[in-house]
């Protein structure tokens, strides 16, 4: 048995309630091979496994949230993805979620279509982002992505919906409300609930982030503190799909690149990103800093999480944004089921780097600054294979 597969089983038992009922485990030393030698112990022991219990236990010590924060640096300094356990969401609640998400996708097409995505600025009423993709709909760096989705976005105020250049019923970029499938019956009420759990989680983890950089308490004379990117989340434009990969054909098939991808490689574009999956192993797979490919193989009630490019940009590249891409491959009917949680600032949030990170990167700034929104809508306009209206 491998060091990681020991790792995984001794979790197990304290995952299946959400990892609450075990004291506080860190499993990412202060020293040792993780610092030493990143690349190696990453492709024989996986991804470092964090415990963010401590800082969603409100009489947790200081000390652990400390050796939590730690763990969180050195796995973005080195590869800027991790697991997530501790997060307090049962694991019967995982499963519900990725079950009810298998059902969707194996509705009749018609119905899925029921909740199509359209253009925004259209006569039907879309808003370019909301609602179900087909496959080859979505792209990754020009090319189709062998996927189907539904995406789900904050609302946005219904009394502040602009109209679109199609006229009355049209609507502008992302300003749609969402698209909610009837069938399953219990899908909507259930990721509604999913969705406010997640959010929970994603404050706490962008105040560990916060902590790991040592920005220091709030104070009259701190405004870059460890509450920043809590402060800059309020309100939170969070985005969330349901993604059914069906198998790539294996072995790959010469001549057929621009299907060979269930999602081409990419870098995730906004705060912290908290992926929950179904059990496929080998499909997710994290470009290490020597440009090999990793396999992130799901753990039993824990979240893949990775960093985007806005905390790239507010930490002026100390921690970086990390390729990553989807290659499933399987026999026929095997769908993978996938469930990404987008934890995102505020749509108005302007993003610059912080001017403690620009001082510890020893650089000049990387970016000088825009809003999340304005970051949003320009990869928002490329998504999309069929996409021809680029109105705001």
């Amino acid at each position: 048995m491998s060091e990681l597969e020991a790792t995984l089983n001794a979790y197990r038992t304290r995952l299946a309630d959400g990892g609450n009922s075990s004291p506080f485990l860190n499993p990412t030393p202060e020293t040792g091979r993780r610092y030493e030698a990143p690349i190696a112990t990453a492709q024989n022991e996986g991804l470092p496994i964090i415990d963010l219990s401590a800082f969603l236990n409100p009489n947790s010590s200081q000390e652990a949230r400390q050796t939590t924060a730690k763990a969180i640096n050195a796995a973005c300094i080195n590869y800027g993805f991790f697991y997530l356990t501790g997060h307090g969401i049962p694991l019967s609640k995982l499963d519900e979620v990725i079950a009810l998400g298998r059902d969707f996708f194996a509705l009749p097409l018609e119905e899925k279509n029921k909740v199509k995505r359209f253009d925004a600025g259209g006569p039907e009423g879309g808003d370019g982002a909301r609602g179900y993709q087909g496959l080859g709909e979505n792209i990754t760096s020009g090319l189709r992505d062998m996927q189907e989705a539904i995406d789900w976005y904050a609302e946005w105020p219904a009394d502040k919906r602009e109209t679109g250049t199609g006229g009355p019923g049209s609507l502008k970029t992302l300003q749609g409300p969402n698209l909610w499938p009837a069938l399953p019956e219990d899908l909507k009420p259930i990721y509604l609930d999913y969705i406010e759990r997640v959010k929970k989680v994603g404050e706490a983890l962008v105040h560990a982030m916060g902590v790991a950089l040592s920005l220091g308490p709030p104070g009259a004379d701190n405004t870059e503190h460890e509450e920043i990117f809590v402060r800059k989340c309020e309100d939170s434009f969070w985005v969330m799909r349901l993604i059914g990969y069906p198998p790539l054909p294996s072995p790959q098939t010469p001549g057929t690149d621009d299907a060979q991808f269930s999602c081409g490689a990419h870098t995730d574009y906004g705060c912290v990103t908290l992926l929950h999956a179904d059990s496929t192993p080998g499909a997710l797979q994290v470009q290490l800093k020597d440009g090999t490919w990793l396999p992130a193989d799901p753990v039993p009630g824990a979240f893949v999480v990775n960093i985007g490019d806005m905390i790239e940009r507010w930490t002026n590249g100390l921690w970086k944004s990390t390729m990553h891409r989807v290659i499933h491959r399987g026999k026929e009917g095997e769908y993978r089921v996938s469930l990404p949680f987008f934890y995102e600032p505020n749509f108005h949030t302007m993003v610059r780097p912080l001017e403690k990170c620009v001082k510890q990167s020893g650089r000049d700034e990387m970016h000088k600054g825009s809003t999340y929104g304005e970051h949003l809508l320009t990869k928002v306009f490329n998504n999309f294979y069929y996409s021809k209206r680029t109105d705001w």
